[in-house]
C-alpha cells in the first residue's frame, strides 16, 4: 500500500503515461494539475511532453494517508489489520472535504477551461463518489491505474460522463 509514500513512478508507469500522452495529443487542453507526490507529478510531467501546457501542482491532490498500512502488501495488511482498520489513517470524510475543497478552488480559479487533473486511486474514488453520490465508489469500480475519468461541471453542479477508461493503453487492450 502505497498512499502518502513518495515513491518514484515504475517503468510500467512510465510506459502507460508515454500513451496517456499519445491519446491526449489531439485533444486541446488548457492545463495539467497534479498531486505533489513523484508518481503522480512525473505521469502529469510526461503527458506535458506531448501537451505543453502550464503545470500546477496541488497538495489537496495527494494521495489519502493510509497510515501504519503504508508499505504493507495485502498479506502483511490482512494479517496485522483484518479488520482493514488502519492506525492512525486519514478519515475518509476528511479526504473528500480536502479532495472537493481542492476541485472546487480549481473551478473557481479556472472556470470553463480544459484542464487535466493527475491523481491517485483513493482521491479520484473521492471524486467519483461525491459527484456520483456513491454510484461510482470504492466497491462500486477497480479503477485502472492511467485510466481517463471525464467529469465536468455544468449549470452548477459536477456531472460524469466516462469513467475507467483504458483503451487508450497497450496493456489493457
Amino acid at each position: 500500500m502505497q498512499g502518502r509514500r513518495d515513491i518514484p513512478l515504475n517503468s510500467t508507469g512510465i510506459l502507460q503515461a508515454e500513451e496517456c500522452g499519445q491519446y491526449l495529443k489531439s485533444s486541446l487542453w488548457d492545463l495539467i494539475i497534479t498531486s505533489p507526490l513523484k508518481r503522480a507529478r512525473l505521469t502529469a510531467e510526461i503527458i506535458n511532453r506531448t501537451l505543453n501546457v502550464p503545470l500546477v501542482v496541488m497538495d489537496e491532490l495527494k494521495e489519502k494517508s493510509f497510515g501504519d498500512a503504508e508499505g504493507m502488501t495485502f498479506q502483511e495488511r490482512k494479517t496485522a489489520f483484518p479488520d482493514n482498520n488502519f492506525p492512525n489513517q486519514e478519515d475518509g470524510l476528511e479526504l473528500t472535504k480536502r479532495v472537493m475543497g481542492g476541485l472546487d478552488s480549481i473551478n473557481q480559479k479556472y472556470g470553463d477551461s480544459r484542464l487535466l487533473l493527475v491523481a491517485h486511486g483513493a482521491v479520484i474514488h473521492s471524486i467519483l463518489t461525491f459527484v456520483s453520490n456513491g454510484e461510482f465508489g470504492l466497491g462500486n469500480i477497480n479503477l485502472k491505474n492511467a485510466c481517463f475519468n471525464d467529469i465536468h461541471f455544468h449549470q452548477e453542479q459536477w456531472k460524469i460522463k466516462t469513467v475507467n477508461q483504458v483503451a487508450h493503453l497497450s496493456s489493457d487492450k
